[in-house]
């Protein structure tokens, strides 16, 4: 996997971060930095921790399954993807308070990296170097996070839902193009 495909996974994964980012920066009166960087370093550092372990369990059964491997990609991308575009569908509003404590942010930061678990269990199909790309997602969603902290404080709400769906559909893409791969339909 080259560095432009592991750039448009971290930006797919890191858009229910940057969604909640933004809903966290709409929710303060008064922005200030520590709130970008907390929102930043929740989000980033789950980003990059819940790949590894999906990769530490996709690496255990992965001989098991390897003439699938394409196919598990396929499914997973396309499931995580395919629930982002559905959740940013929905008119549900999202309450979030303004504290950034531990006890605010840790289910939030959970909750947005659950899909990079199932993406890390992909990893260990397509024989990605891990450090490097928890390195790379955690930094990119670290950034996105902490920028979409500072958009929600100035543009409100209007993004949220857009971003969610990018970040679904670009999932559903990335998914698409592994399974072509394989099958030897698309040589890039």
């Amino acid at each position: 996997m080259g560095l432009a495909e592991l750039f448009i996974i971290a930006v797919g994964l890191s858009m229910d971060a940057f969604a909640v980012s933004v809903c966290k920066g709409l929710s303060v009166q008064k922005l200030k930095p520590v709130h970008a960087l907390a929102c930043g370093g929740y989000f980033g550092g789950f980003q990059a921790w819940m790949p590894f372990v999906g990769y530490l369990l996709g690496s255990q059964f992965k001989t098991a399954i390897e003439r699938l491997d394409h196919w598990v990609a396929f499914l997973l991308l396309g499931i995580i993807g395919w629930n982002m575009i559905r959740e940013s569908r929905e008119p549900e509003e999202e309450k979030l308070d303004a504290s950034f404590g531990v006890r605010a942010m840790l289910p939030l930061a959970v909750a947005t990296s659950i899909d990079a678990l199932a993406v890390g269990v992909t990893f260990a199909f397509l024989k990605v170097d891990i450090f490097w790309a928890v390195a790379f997602i955690g930094s990119v969603t670290f950034v996105l996070s902490a920028l979409g902290v500072k958009a929600g404080n100035v543009f409100g709400i209007r993004y949220k839902a857009r971003a969610e769906f990018t970040g679904g559909l670009i999932l559903v893409l990335m998914g698409i193009k592994i399974l072509l791969e394989h099958l030897g339909l698309l040589v890039f």
